[in-house]
C-alpha cells in the first residue's frame, strides 16, 4: 500500500510521532537491536549476545521499541521471539546507517 504524504501540510501528530521514533533510534543499543532484527527474528538472549548487552537491558529496550510499534513479538511455547514490525522500519534503519556511512566516507575524502 502506497501512502501519500502531503508535504505542503504537516500533520502535527505525524511530526510528533516521527520525532519520538527518531529519539528512540538515537540510542546505539536500540539501533543495534533493530539492525539484528532486520536479519531475522531473535530471542532476548540472542539479541543480548549480538549487541553485547545484558538481557535485562535488552528486554527494556525491546519494550520501548514494541510500544513504538517498531518491533513485534512472536511466542513459541514459553520463548518470545522479536522481529521488526514492517518494511518502514527496515528502510528507516538502512537509510540512517547509509547516511552515517556517507558522512564517514565524505569526511575521509575531505581530509585527503
Amino acid at each position: 500500500m502506497n501512502t501519500h504524504i502531503d508535504y505542503k501540510i504537516l500533520n502535527l501528530e505525524q511530526v510528533a510521532l516521527a520525532a519520538d521514533t527518531l529519539k528512540l533510534l538515537s540510542d546505539p543499543t536500540r539501533l543495534k537491536i533493530l539492525w539484528s532484527l532486520l536479519h531475522g527474528e531473535h530471542s532476548v538472549s540472542e539479541l543480548a549476545d549480538h549487541v553485547k548487552a545484558q538481557p535485562a537491558a535488552v528486554s527494556q529496550h525491546l519494550a520501548k521499541l514494541r510500544t513504538a510499534q517498531l518491533v513485534k513479538v512472536r511466542r513459541d511455547g514459553n520463548k518470545m521471539f522479536y522481529l521488526t514490525d514492517n518494511e518502514h522500519v527496515r528502510k528507516l534503519i538502512e537509510e540512517a546507517l547509509s547516511q552515517a556511512d556517507h558522512v564517514i566516507k565524505k569526511g575521509i575524502n575531505d581530509e585527503k
